[in-house]
């Protein structure tokens, strides 16, 4: 009988084992989640894995604003993962997806679902903590402008004659599936096909063209980080012209041509590009460029990365903001869209800089020019640390108070340390992401004592401040 209960003992003992490595096995595999939380937007960008990078083909017909694409994403797994979600808008279908190798090796079609702006995809099998894996999504459909909560538009929008392609801070999902985080960047290849006689200009370096059948694909590859909001595949009409800058880096040059405007400003680039690095730093994505189209429908200009797109002939403030966000916002990159002011501030006060450097008004004036406002203007009513919400995420208090914010920290560091802290700030978190907690980390450091008044009264408090 002993001998008979220790061997019923042994069966029960090997029976629950099992059912508990039947139980940790399966816990080892839980669903990617469907957003990262981001205070403004929280279901933008999916949790469980990183994109390494983003192959996009695209075929777009203007005449009909159907757009067909291919995105093969190659991305690593932070968990086990049953499922996992990309962002993608509802009004593009998606015909297949298939799941397999880092290199597209054993590809296997996957089950996918909708809802929302959510495709969930369930690859089998299933995908294991730290697994570098790629998604391949074959999708379509006629494209539709994303409009934002303070009511403008972004996304893939059409123009006359092609597409107008910005994405900030939510119109990515618009024309390609992604992880739709600033805090997932990524490297690109993006290939548009067009109508023969119309350019297609995408992110990074021109790598080829190819011509057939009264179509012609242009093949665009990017070699720095990017995140996903800051890609761009705007097409039609194009004068293009492409040189090198001393430091070799190409600039890539698109005027519409119905744009008659003197575009004089643009042979500014490379003196721009020269006076930054000599503040900033290096210069940090792999080309350079301006994408000007006749797009009055967005009517404003957009920092995608390493060539930016302006809906019109941009001014000489416009021009050295934007060139200015290759190291900030683009580069260094918020975490979260309530810190806006880390983007925007930064940019405009490239733009003071520049302003001053061509001898047009001094910082100090540019500054004081937005302090002159009377305390009761509903200017001084939004702290740009403290935004109530993302309809005011463009708000003017976001880029000026930015701004003016950065200059009085200069006042507080003087000037030889401020432009050391800049050159750091820059450096040291070259192609990763910040928030305000960090920036104001990073200036005590330089500043070597407490900040905390300061940065309230600047970043925290409406009114207007009196003293910092």
């Amino acid at each position: 009988m002993r001998t008979r209960r220790f061997g019923l003992c042994l069966i029960a003992l090997a029976l629950a084992v099992g059912t508990v490595a039947a139980t940790a096995s399966a816990n080892r595999y839980t669903p990617g989640a469907p957003g990262l939380g981001d205070p403004f937007f929280p279901y933008a960008g999916n949790g469980g894995y990183d994109v390494q990078s983003y192959q996009l083909k695209l075929d777009y017909d203007p005449d009909t604003d159907l757009l067909v694409g291919k995105a093969t994403i190659v991305a690593e797994a932070t968990q086990g993962l049953s499922s996992f979600d990309l962002d993608l808008r509802r009004f593009l279908a998606v015909s297949k997806v298939e799941v397999g190798g880092k290199k597209g090796h054993k590809m296997k079609p996957a089950d996918f679902s909708r809802y929302d702006q959510e495709l969930v995809i369930e690859p089998r099998p299933k995908i294991k903590d730290g697994q570098v894996f790629s998604v391949v999504v074959w999708y379509s459909g006629v494209v539709e402008p994303i409009e934002d909560p303070d009511e403008s538009i972004e996304g893939f929008v059409p123009t006359d004659d092609g597409a107008y392609v910005v994405n900030e801070p939510q119109g990515s999902p618009g024309w390609y599936p992604a992880n739709d985080n600033p805090r997932d960047k990524a490297l690109f290849d993006i290939s548009i096909t067009v109508p023969e006689g119309r350019t297609a200009l995408a992110n990074g370096v021109l790598v080829s063209t190819e011509t057939a059948n009264g179509k012609t694909t242009w093949n665009w590859s990017h070699s720095t980080p990017m995140a996903p909001y800051l890609a761009t595949a705007t097409n039609g009409f194009f004068d293009l012209t492409v040189t090198t800058l001393p430091d070799g880096t190409p600039n890539y040059v698109a005027v519409d041509p119905t744009i008659t405007s003197s575009r004089a400003v643009l042979d500014l680039i490379p003196a721009m590009q020269a006076y930054f690095v000599g503040v900033y730093g290096p210069y940090p994505p792999d080309a350079i460029g301006a994408i000007v189209d006749r797009a009055p429908n967005v009517g404003y200009a957009l920092e995608t990365q390493s060539k930016a797109n302006y809906s019109n002939m941009p001014s000489e403030s416009t021009l050295s903001h934007e060139i200015g966000h290759e190291w900030f916002g683009n580069s260094v990159s918020l975490k979260v869209w309530p810190d806006m002011w880390l983007n925007e501030g930064w940019a405009t006060y490239s733009s003071w800089l520049w302003l001053e450097h061509a001898g047009i008004r001094t910082v100090q004036q540019s500054f004081d020019a937005q302090y002159s406002r009377s305390a009761t203007s509903s200017f001084w009513q939004i702290p740009p640390g403290a935004l109530p919400g993302p309809e005011v995420l463009f708000t003017t208090a976001v880029y000026q108070r930015g701004a003016m914010t950065i200059h009085a920290l200069r006042g507080k560091l003087g000037d030889m340390a401020f432009f050391q802290f800049v050159r750091d700030w820059a450096e040291d978190n070259r192609y990763g992401n910040v928030n305000t907690a960090d920036f104001i980390a990073a200036s005590e450091e330089a500043y070597g004592g407490d900040l905390d008044s300061f940065f309230d009264v600047w970043l925290f408090q409406p009114g207007k401040p009196t003293s910092w």
